[in-house]
């Protein structure tokens, strides 16, 4: 396979070894150039040579700050490795289910963190989602509003005698106008993949998911209204989903050349269609037991804790079981009340911290239930 085949290998470069994610939470630490990093080829009906390739895509501190420090480490569960690798390596979505709270979201942090792939582009889903909003939006009004001022601007210069200098103004550039979403930057030509994350994709219309099928089988899209004035302006700069972010766009076609990791979740609201299931990979999130809670208190806050840590954790625990389930960010806002000093779990302040932790444990269904003694 040439390097223009694979987009990303140089060809004098080997196939990185082994797997390249391995879960446990920490940071990218190769100092390899983002131009001269390799990365595994996928199968031969999963390349794309889309360009020009784009540059190295920024950074934005969010991993950190809800995975917290990379220094600690996480012992991953054996199925999330084994999936993410295989999404990686087949080149295909990877659909992440799980209760509320389990951390779903969080897996695709975690890998962008681990791979140095850059800033996670978020794609939250609703009821009224629609796949163009994903890929791109037009203000088309924006523009006309401006189309107005400049001609107004043009009439005004010629009526006071300086038309030459009003001719010499530059005309609106259509590019402004247009700003590519989460969905659409990701499938910009980039060296290395995005991460992508398609966020309670349950929440969508029913057509969603056979739209997005489509769309990653493809592996491009059209912007319709550059394809329009193609034949005046072939090559038009577009803001992209990266904050201050440019990219160039050629015929008015985005075409990958990286696919994306992509990574949907699902709170199990609803099915998928059968064909979206087939070209999708599964994992299923597990309610996370005493050892994982503590990595994660212990991720955000070391060992300040100390040994209410334990006890913190079995009390989350028992709450979790009595209301069906609690989402895994109520036990880190526990913990930051106990470390911030403002609450223990001494004698005298019991009740008090009882009281609390009934008010920030509550049900995610909205129910009440009386526990604790």
């Amino acid at each position: 396979m040439s390097s223009s085949q694979a987009g990303l290998l140089p060809s004098e470069a080997r196939e990185p070894e082994g797997l390249l994610y391995s879960g446990t939470g920490g940071s990218f630490a190769d100092d390899t150039p983002y131009e001269e990093r390799i990365w595994p080829p996928g199968p031969r009906w999963r390349m794309f040579d889309g360009g020009p390739v784009q540059p190295q895509p920024p950074e934005d501190g969010e991993a950190d700050r809800r995975l917290g420090p990379p220094t600690s480490r996480r012992r991953p569960p054996a199925s999330e490795i084994r999936m993410v690798n295989a999404a990686i390596l087949l080149r295909r979505p990877l659909l992440v289910t799980g209760r509320p709270g389990v951390g779903k979201s969080t897996l695709a942090y975690r890998i962008a963190r681990e791979l140095g792939l850059g800033r996670v582009l978020q794609w939250p889903v609703t009821s009224r989602t629609t796949l163009a909003s994903g890929l791109f939006e037009y203000d088309v009004l924006g523009r006309a509003q401006a189309g107005q001022a400049w001609f107004a601007a043009q009439e005004r210069a010629a009526q006071e005698g300086s038309s030459g200098d009003g001719a010499s103004a530059p005309a609106l550039d259509i590019g402004d106008f247009i700003q590519l979403g989460a969905l659409g930057t990701a499938l910009l030509p980039h060296r290395l993949p995005r991460v992508l994350l398609i966020d309670e994709l349950d929440k969508g219309d029913a057509d969603l998911p056979n739209d997005l099928l489509s769309l990653f089988e493809d592996g491009w899209f059209a912007v319709q209204p550059l394809v329009r004035v193609k034949r005046q302006v072939d090559t038009v700069t577009v803001h992209t989903a990266d904050p201050g972010q440019t990219a160039s766009i050629h015929n008015g076609i985005v075409k990958t050349r990286s696919f994306p990791i992509v990574i949907m979740t699902s709170n199990g609201e609803r099915e998928f269609p059968e064909a979206f299931m087939r070209r999708c990979l599964r994992l299923d999130i597990p309610d996370p037991g005493p050892e994982a809670l503590g990595e994660l208190v212990a991720a955000h806050f070391g060992d300040s804790l100390g040994d209410e840590q334990g006890r913190l954790v079995r009390d989350f625990m028992t709450r979790s079981a009595q209301v069906d389930g609690l989402a895994a960010d109520q036990l880190l806002n526990a913990a930051h009340l106990v470390t911030s000093g403002a609450h223990s779990y001494r004698d005298e302040d019991r009740a008090e911290w009882q009281a609390v932790l009934d008010a920030i444990w509550h049900p995610l269904n909205g129910d009440g239930a009386d526990w604790g003694a």
